[in-house]
C-alpha cells in the first residue's frame, strides 16, 4: 500500500476516539486490580477500545445507516454482557463477580460513547462506575455483615 493513500485525519480521529476510550476505562480498571478481582489493568482498557473500535468501524463501513449501526451496536452489547457474565461466579448461597461484570459492560458503553464522539456521556460513566464502586464498596460490606447475621443470601462483588 502507499503511504500517500493513508487517509492520515482519519487515523488521527480514530486515534485519538481509541486513546480517548483507553483512558476513560481506566479509572474503572485501577479499582477492579486493586480490589484484586478478576478483570482489571487488561480487561476494562480492551473492552472499551474494542467497543470503541467496532463502532468506528461500522460508521466506516455502514455510514450514517441507523439501521446497520443499531444491529452493530445490539450485537456488541451482548457481547459485552456474555464477557461480563463469565465473571459471575456462585457459590453455596453466595454469587460474586456481578460488580465486575456490570462494570465490564459500562466499559463497552464508554468505548460505544467514544465512538459516537460523545464524550460526556463517555466521562459521566466512567466517573459513576469509579465512584459507584470505590465509595459504595464501604457500605455494601456493612449490609453484607448485616445479611450474614440474619442468615440472607447475599451479593459480593
Amino acid at each position: 500500500m502507499n503511504i500517500d493513500l493513508l487517509d492520515w485525519a482519519t487515523i488521527l480521529n480514530n486515534l485519538v476516539h481509541i486513546a480517548a476510550a483507553y483512558l476513560l476505562a481506566l479509572p474503572v480498571a485501577w479499582n477492579r486490580e486493586r480490589e484484586a478481582r478478576g478483570a482489571g489493568l487488561r480487561t476494562f482498557p480492551l473492552v472499551a477500545i474494542a467497543s470503541c473500535g467496532y463502532l468506528l468501524l461500522a460508521h466506516k463501513a455502514f455510514g450514517e445507516s441507523a439501521e446497520a449501526q443499531a444491529r452493530i451496536l445490539q450485537g456488541l452489547i451482548t457481547g459485552i454482557g456474555f464477557i461480563g457474565g463469565g465473571a459471575i461466579i456462585k457459590m453455596r448461597q453466595n454469587v460474586r463477580g456481578v460488580a465486575t461484570a456490570a462494570s465490564i459492560w459500562t466499559t463497552g458503553a464508554i468505548g460505544g460513547a467514544v465512538a459516537f464522539s460523545r464524550y460526556e456521556i463517555a466521562i459521566v460513566i466512567s466517573l459513576a462506575t469509579f465512584f459507584t464502586l470505590q465509595f459504595m464498596s464501604p457500605i455494601k460490606e456493612r449490609l453484607d455483615a448485616n445479611d450474614d447475621d440474619s442468615g440472607d443470601e447475599t451479593l459480593e462483588s
